[in-house]
Protein backbone atom coordinates (compact mmCIF):
# COMPACT_ATOMS: atom_id res chain seq x y z
CA UNK A 1 0.00 0.00 0.00
CA UNK A 2 0.76 3.31 -0.79
CA UNK A 3 0.60 6.43 1.66
CA UNK A 4 0.72 10.00 0.37
CA UNK A 5 0.31 12.55 2.68
CA UNK A 6 0.12 16.38 2.10
CA UNK A 7 1.19 18.32 4.96
CA UNK A 8 -0.23 21.40 5.00
CA UNK A 9 -0.31 24.87 7.00
CA UNK A 10 -3.51 24.01 8.93
CA UNK A 11 -4.50 20.63 7.84
CA UNK A 12 -3.02 17.33 6.90
CA UNK A 13 -4.48 15.38 4.11
CA UNK A 14 -4.03 11.85 3.39
CA UNK A 15 -4.74 9.06 1.01
CA UNK A 16 -4.14 5.10 0.91
CA UNK A 17 -4.01 3.40 -2.60
CA UNK A 18 -2.86 0.09 -4.03
CA UNK A 19 1.12 0.82 -4.74
CA UNK A 20 0.97 -0.65 -8.16
CA UNK A 21 -2.46 1.12 -9.10
CA UNK A 22 -1.10 3.30 -11.80
CA UNK A 23 -0.82 2.60 -15.26
CA UNK A 24 -0.18 4.15 -18.77
CA UNK A 25 -3.92 5.21 -18.53
CA UNK A 26 -4.12 7.06 -15.22
CA UNK A 27 -7.66 6.48 -13.96
CA UNK A 28 -9.33 9.94 -12.42
CA UNK A 29 -10.24 10.03 -9.87
CA UNK A 30 -7.88 7.22 -8.13
CA UNK A 31 -9.03 4.66 -6.70
CA UNK A 32 -8.26 5.72 -3.02
CA UNK A 33 -8.53 3.29 -0.50
CA UNK A 34 -8.83 5.49 1.85
CA UNK A 35 -9.44 9.42 2.11
CA UNK A 36 -9.36 11.76 4.92
CA UNK A 37 -7.42 14.77 6.64
CA UNK A 38 -6.73 15.71 10.61
CA UNK A 39 -5.80 18.88 12.00
CA UNK A 40 -2.31 19.37 13.46
CA UNK A 41 -3.38 17.98 16.36
CA UNK A 42 -5.03 15.10 15.26
CA UNK A 43 -1.71 13.13 14.28
CA UNK A 44 -2.80 10.33 15.91
CA UNK A 45 -6.15 9.98 14.79
CA UNK A 46 -4.03 9.33 11.22
CA UNK A 47 -2.51 6.80 12.89
CA UNK A 48 -5.32 5.09 14.02
CA UNK A 49 -6.62 5.01 10.52
CA UNK A 50 -4.28 3.35 8.67
CA UNK A 51 -2.37 1.18 11.47
CA UNK A 52 -4.30 -2.03 9.90
CA UNK A 53 -3.42 -1.57 6.07
CA UNK A 54 0.45 -3.18 4.52
CA UNK A 55 2.23 0.25 3.94
CA UNK A 56 5.21 0.00 2.03
CA UNK A 57 5.84 3.23 0.75
CA UNK A 58 5.34 7.11 1.80
CA UNK A 59 5.72 10.20 -0.60
CA UNK A 60 4.78 13.54 1.54
CA UNK A 61 4.57 17.09 0.42
CA UNK A 62 5.12 19.35 3.45
CA UNK A 63 4.76 22.84 3.50
CA UNK A 64 4.28 23.23 7.57
CA UNK A 65 8.19 23.06 8.47
CA UNK A 66 10.74 20.95 9.57
CA UNK A 67 8.73 20.07 13.13
CA UNK A 68 5.32 18.34 11.34
CA UNK A 69 7.47 16.52 9.04
CA UNK A 70 9.54 14.55 12.00
CA UNK A 71 6.70 14.12 14.37
CA UNK A 72 5.01 12.66 11.55
CA UNK A 73 7.66 10.67 10.71
CA UNK A 74 8.10 9.73 14.66
CA UNK A 75 4.35 8.64 14.57
CA UNK A 76 4.69 6.19 11.38
CA UNK A 77 7.79 4.44 12.75
CA UNK A 78 5.20 3.18 15.85
CA UNK A 79 3.43 1.09 12.73
CA UNK A 80 5.47 1.52 10.46
CA UNK A 81 9.13 0.53 11.54
CA UNK A 82 10.90 0.09 8.25
CA UNK A 83 8.72 2.79 6.67
CA UNK A 84 10.66 5.36 4.49
CA UNK A 85 9.08 8.53 3.90
CA UNK A 86 9.99 10.13 0.62
CA UNK A 87 10.03 13.99 0.58
CA UNK A 88 8.59 15.06 -2.52
CA UNK A 89 9.75 18.58 -3.46
CA UNK A 90 9.45 20.80 -6.39
CA UNK A 91 12.30 20.11 -9.08
CA UNK A 92 12.83 21.89 -12.52
CA UNK A 93 10.47 19.22 -14.36
CA UNK A 94 7.96 16.78 -13.55
CA UNK A 95 5.55 14.26 -15.33
CA UNK A 96 5.45 16.36 -18.33
CA UNK A 97 5.30 19.97 -16.00
CA UNK A 98 8.18 22.18 -16.89
CA UNK A 99 8.80 24.23 -13.78
CA UNK A 100 10.16 27.93 -14.55
CA UNK A 101 9.95 29.75 -11.25
CA UNK A 102 13.42 31.51 -10.73
CA UNK A 103 14.74 29.20 -8.54
CA UNK A 104 12.81 25.66 -8.98
CA UNK A 105 13.48 23.70 -5.89
CA UNK A 106 11.72 27.00 -4.31
CA UNK A 107 8.09 26.55 -5.34
CA UNK A 108 5.92 25.08 -2.94
CA UNK A 109 5.79 21.04 -3.18
CA UNK A 110 1.69 21.37 -3.18
CA UNK A 111 1.83 23.91 -5.60
CA UNK A 112 3.83 21.74 -8.37
CA UNK A 113 2.40 18.50 -7.55
CA UNK A 114 -1.63 20.03 -8.03
CA UNK A 115 0.08 21.12 -11.37
CA UNK A 116 1.18 17.54 -12.04
CA UNK A 117 -1.96 16.10 -11.57
CA UNK A 118 -3.94 19.19 -13.32
CA UNK A 119 -1.65 18.79 -16.44
CA UNK A 120 -2.00 14.91 -16.68
CA UNK A 121 -6.22 15.26 -16.10
CA UNK A 122 -6.84 18.26 -18.89
CA UNK A 123 -3.76 17.21 -21.12
CA UNK A 124 -2.98 19.31 -24.44
CA UNK A 125 -5.12 22.71 -22.61
CA UNK A 126 -3.75 25.48 -20.91
CA UNK A 127 -4.57 25.79 -17.08
CA UNK A 128 -5.46 27.97 -14.52
CA UNK A 129 -4.85 26.19 -11.10
CA UNK A 130 -6.51 27.58 -8.20
CA UNK A 131 -5.99 25.98 -4.93
CA UNK A 132 -8.09 27.57 -2.14
CA UNK A 133 -7.35 27.04 1.62
CA UNK A 134 -5.47 28.89 3.90
CA UNK A 135 -3.80 30.41 1.42
CA UNK A 136 -5.00 30.69 -1.89
CA UNK A 137 -2.43 29.93 -5.29
CA UNK A 138 -3.17 30.45 -8.55
CA UNK A 139 -0.88 29.23 -11.03
CA UNK A 140 -0.67 29.65 -15.07
CA UNK A 141 -0.07 26.44 -16.90
CA UNK A 142 0.67 26.46 -20.49
CA UNK A 143 -0.53 23.37 -22.92
CA UNK A 144 2.91 22.35 -23.42
CA UNK A 145 3.45 21.77 -19.77
CA UNK A 146 5.49 25.01 -18.77
CA UNK A 147 4.49 26.66 -15.61
CA UNK A 148 4.52 30.38 -16.47
CA UNK A 149 4.59 32.06 -12.10
CA UNK A 150 1.04 32.87 -10.52
CA UNK A 151 0.02 34.17 -7.70
CA UNK A 152 -0.56 34.12 -3.56
CA UNK A 153 -2.92 35.54 -1.85
CA UNK A 154 -4.59 35.27 1.66
CA UNK A 155 -7.23 32.36 1.42
CA UNK A 156 -11.26 33.36 2.35
CA UNK A 157 -11.04 32.52 5.93
CA UNK A 158 -7.59 34.32 6.80
CA UNK A 159 -8.64 36.86 4.51
CA UNK A 160 -11.37 38.00 6.83
CA UNK A 161 -9.88 37.66 9.71
CA UNK A 162 -7.26 40.00 9.14
CA UNK A 163 -9.61 42.61 7.83
CA UNK A 164 -11.94 41.91 11.09
CA UNK A 165 -9.38 41.84 13.80
CA UNK A 166 -9.56 45.26 15.09
CA UNK A 167 -13.33 44.83 15.31
CA UNK A 168 -15.65 42.66 16.96
CA UNK A 169 -16.96 41.60 13.93
CA UNK A 170 -15.06 37.86 13.07
CA UNK A 171 -17.41 36.13 9.80
CA UNK A 172 -17.46 32.75 9.77
CA UNK A 173 -17.05 32.64 5.84
CA UNK A 174 -18.94 29.18 5.03
CA UNK A 175 -22.11 31.38 7.32
CA UNK A 176 -22.32 33.81 4.54
CA UNK A 177 -20.22 33.24 1.41
CA UNK A 178 -22.56 31.48 -0.69
CA UNK A 179 -25.24 34.55 -0.44
CA UNK A 180 -25.64 35.83 -4.32
CA UNK A 181 -25.48 39.39 -3.06
CA UNK A 182 -22.47 41.08 -4.22
CA UNK A 183 -23.52 44.46 -2.64
CA UNK A 184 -24.65 43.37 1.04
CA UNK A 185 -26.78 45.08 3.96
CA UNK A 186 -25.01 43.55 7.24
CA UNK A 187 -21.46 43.92 8.04
CA UNK A 188 -20.80 40.27 7.90
CA UNK A 189 -22.70 39.50 4.79
CA UNK A 190 -20.27 42.36 3.21
CA UNK A 191 -16.75 41.08 4.64
CA UNK A 192 -17.96 38.21 3.01
CA UNK A 193 -18.74 39.45 -0.18
CA UNK A 194 -15.47 41.37 -0.67
CA UNK A 195 -13.40 38.34 0.26
CA UNK A 196 -14.92 36.11 -2.09
CA UNK A 197 -14.82 38.76 -5.18
CA UNK A 198 -12.05 39.53 -4.48
CA UNK A 199 -10.73 35.18 -4.35
CA UNK A 200 -13.11 35.61 -7.90
CA UNK A 201 -11.59 38.57 -9.08
CA UNK A 202 -7.83 37.13 -8.90
CA UNK A 203 -8.57 34.27 -10.58
CA UNK A 204 -10.84 35.72 -13.29
CA UNK A 205 -7.96 38.02 -14.20
CA UNK A 206 -5.41 35.52 -14.44
CA UNK A 207 -7.52 33.25 -16.48
CA UNK A 208 -8.08 36.80 -19.01
CA UNK A 209 -4.26 37.02 -18.39
CA UNK A 210 -3.87 33.71 -19.75
CA UNK A 211 -5.74 33.89 -22.82
CA UNK A 212 -4.15 36.87 -23.63
CA UNK A 213 -0.49 35.48 -23.47
CA UNK A 214 -1.58 31.78 -25.32
CA UNK A 215 -4.15 33.31 -27.54
CA UNK A 216 -6.16 30.03 -26.68
CA UNK A 217 -8.94 28.79 -24.82
CA UNK A 218 -7.98 28.94 -21.20
CA UNK A 219 -9.53 26.22 -18.82
CA UNK A 220 -9.80 26.73 -14.79
CA UNK A 221 -9.23 23.77 -12.37
CA UNK A 222 -10.00 25.19 -8.90
CA UNK A 223 -9.35 22.71 -6.16
CA UNK A 224 -9.27 23.25 -1.97
CA UNK A 225 -11.43 22.98 1.18
CA UNK A 226 -12.69 27.03 -0.08
CA UNK A 227 -13.37 26.12 -3.17
CA UNK A 228 -16.93 25.20 -2.40
CA UNK A 229 -17.75 28.39 -1.64
CA UNK A 230 -16.50 30.01 -4.68
CA UNK A 231 -17.69 27.51 -7.27
CA UNK A 232 -21.11 29.11 -7.10
CA UNK A 233 -19.68 32.37 -8.22
CA UNK A 234 -17.78 30.80 -10.83
CA UNK A 235 -21.10 29.71 -12.33
CA UNK A 236 -22.20 32.85 -13.06
CA UNK A 237 -19.52 33.84 -15.40
CA UNK A 238 -20.25 33.63 -18.89
CA UNK A 239 -17.60 32.12 -21.19
CA UNK A 240 -15.69 31.01 -18.50
CA UNK A 241 -14.39 27.18 -18.64
CA UNK A 242 -14.17 25.37 -15.36
CA UNK A 243 -14.02 22.16 -13.40
CA UNK A 244 -13.77 21.44 -9.66
CA UNK A 245 -11.46 18.67 -8.81
CA UNK A 246 -10.83 17.31 -5.87
CA UNK A 247 -7.46 16.19 -3.87
CA UNK A 248 -5.28 17.51 -6.47
CA UNK A 249 -2.19 17.39 -4.51
CA UNK A 250 -2.65 13.77 -3.36
CA UNK A 251 -3.06 12.61 -6.80
CA UNK A 252 -0.33 14.98 -8.43
CA UNK A 253 1.98 12.93 -5.28
CA UNK A 254 0.39 9.54 -6.74
CA UNK A 255 1.50 10.29 -10.37
CA UNK A 256 4.76 11.47 -9.46
CA UNK A 257 5.58 8.65 -6.82
CA UNK A 258 4.94 6.61 -10.34
CA UNK A 259 6.69 8.48 -12.77
CA UNK A 260 9.71 9.13 -11.15
CA UNK A 261 9.62 6.57 -7.88
CA UNK A 262 13.46 5.97 -8.34
CA UNK A 263 14.39 9.82 -8.60
CA UNK A 264 12.29 11.29 -5.67
CA UNK A 265 14.82 12.03 -2.99
CA UNK A 266 14.19 10.70 0.89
Amino acid sequence: MLLLIDAGNTRVKWACIDADSANDHLPFPPAWEAIASVTHQGFDQLLLSIRHYSVVRCVMSNVAGDAVKQELAQLLSISFPDLQIQSFNSQAQCAGVRNHYLHPGKLGSDRFASMIAAHTQFPNKNLIVATCGTATTIDALTADGDFLGGMILPGLQLMANSLAKNTAQLPHIEQHAQLSNLFATDTDQAIASGCVHAQIGAIHCAVKNLEQHTGAPVQLVISGGAAVYLVPHLKLIEDLQWRHSENLVLTGLWIASHLTQASIPS
